[in-house]
């Protein structure tokens, strides 16, 4: 009884480390990709180790690192502003958990990785468009379609091309070092 109970509290702590470097991760990034004018913020610096973070520790610490991580750096650091930090939060909130979530529910195979990859990011565009009409409403801006196009898509194209290649290339290197804890056998614990 008590191996079980040690072998579940290293499995948390393992995630919760893991969620903690995500997240610093996620706050530094945009410093770095920042120093890019031109295409530094259109990288989406935030969107990948939240992404990962679904993958690697599940859909709650996925979703409670996306949650923190933009309010996290717009207390530390003033950027992002408080009204993009906060649909920034509800979709990089709904990257996580769908990352984990979809992980979880499909075959481990390298395709479903991309699907669940895909799903993530649409999903979490959609709330962030929701979110975005939702508190212009509050401030008596404008939110269009096209707003919501150019913002969740067209301007975001070499985010989401980054992400697309980078997510499953370090979530497989990450995989095959063995350094993603194994969630069904510790479920089953």
């Amino acid at each position: 009884m008590e191996k079980t109970t040690f072998s579940r509290n290293s499995f948390i702590i393992k995630k919760l480390s893991y969620s903690a470097m995500f997240l610093a991760i996620a706050l530094v990034l945009p410093f770095l990709t920042g120093q890019i004018p031109e295409i530094g913020n259109m990288l989406c610096p935030m969107h990948l180790p939240i992404l990962l973070c679904g993958f690697v520790c599940g859909a709650p610490y996925g979703a409670a690192v996306g949650a923190v991580a933009p309010l996290l750096r717009f207390m530390i650091f003033q950027a992002p502003t408080l009204w993009r930090a906060l649909p920034m939060s509800a979709e990089l909130a709904v990257y996580g958990a769908c990352a984990g979530l979809f992980y979880m529910l499909l075959p481990k195979k390298a395709p479903f990785v991309y699907v669940s990859l895909i799903g993530s990011m649409i999903s979490g565009r959609i709330v962030w468009g929701l979110v975005s009409f939702l508190i212009s409403g509050i401030r008596d801006t404008g939110f269009t379609l096209s707003a919501f196009w150019a913002g969740a898509f067209v301007n975001a194209v070499p985010g989401i091309i980054l992400q697309i290649i980078l997510v499953p290339v370090i979530f497989f290197a990450m995989r095959k070092a063995g350094l993603i804890p194994d969630m069904k056998s510790n479920a089953e614990k």
